[in-house]
Parts: C-alpha cells; sequence; structure tokens
C-alpha cells in the first residue's frame, strides 16, 4: 500500500463522523441520567474534555486509528514512522488543539484548516508541534 497526506475534506468527513457516532451514545447516557434530551451537556466544558481524552487516548491502542479516521482509511503517525506515543498525542491533541484554540479563541484552529488546505504536506499546527500528520492509504 502506498501512502500519501490527507487533505481537509477527508479529515474533516471523519471528524464529522467522529462526532456522530460519539454524540448518539453520549447523549443517551445522559438521558438515562438526567433524563432530559437536550444538548445541553455539549456546552461548557463536558464535551470538548470527553472528545479530546477519545482523540488523546484512542490512537494509541488502535495505531493511529480513531472510528472515523479507520472509516476513511486515514490515520495518525509520526513523521519519524515510530508508533505513536503518550507524548506526542499529547502534545497534538490537548496542546496543539485544545488548548491553543481555547488560548486563541480558534484563530489557531482556522489557521490550522487553511495550513491543511494549502500546504503541500497537508499538516496542521497541531501535527506540527507533535511531529505527526495524517496518513491516507491507497490501494
Amino acid at each position: 500500500m502506498k501512502k500519501q497526506n490527507a487533505g481537509f475534506g477527508i479529515r474533516f468527513a471523519a471528524d464529522l463522523i467522529d462526532n456522530l457516532i460519539l454524540t448518539i451514545p453520549i447523549s443517551t447516557v445522559f438521558f438515562f441520567i438526567t433524563g432530559d434530551l437536550t444538548f445541553n451537556w455539549m456546552m461548557g466544558w463536558t464535551w470538548p474534555t470527553i472528545y479530546t481524552i477519545y482523540l488523546t487516548f484512542i490512537p494509541l491502542v488502535w495505531s493511529g486509528y480513531i472510528i472515523g479516521k479507520r472509516i476513511f482509511k486515514i490515520k495518525v503517525c509520526r513523521m519519524d514512522e515510530e508508533g505513536l506515543t503518550l507524548k506526542t498525542m499529547v502534545l497534538r491533541e490537548m496542546i496543539g488543539k485544545f488548548l491553543l484554540a481555547n488560548v486563541t479563541f480558534g484563530i489557531t484552529t482556522l489557521a490550522s484548516i487553511f495550513m491543511v488546505i494549502f500546504r503541500e504536506d497537508k499538516r496542521a499546527i497541531h501535527d506540527l508541534i507533535a511531529g505527526t500528520y495524517v496518513s491516507r492509504e491507497q490501494i
């Protein structure tokens, strides 16, 4: 299999699928706990915290994949082609995405979108911080 860097469209689609797949069971759990079928739990820090934990730890046990990335056959890889480590994923997801996006009020997220669209290597700010890229498998 030949690999190439994944672009914005496929990364966005994988993220959208992940959000949908995770929102349904979590909403069900919150419904059984609270009896309320609203999405108030997505406001504030609850959803971003759950999602950041998911994005940090699942790729460690699933060789760079999360559900959406697995469906679209893309995965997070280190630039040196070694296996992902906790340090790599904390730098990528918790610091490079979550912390920076909150500190800069989303400016780094917008910059990352343009970087993935226009950079030849398709790497975003969080990829540069962690030394990662998102690989797309071609058959």
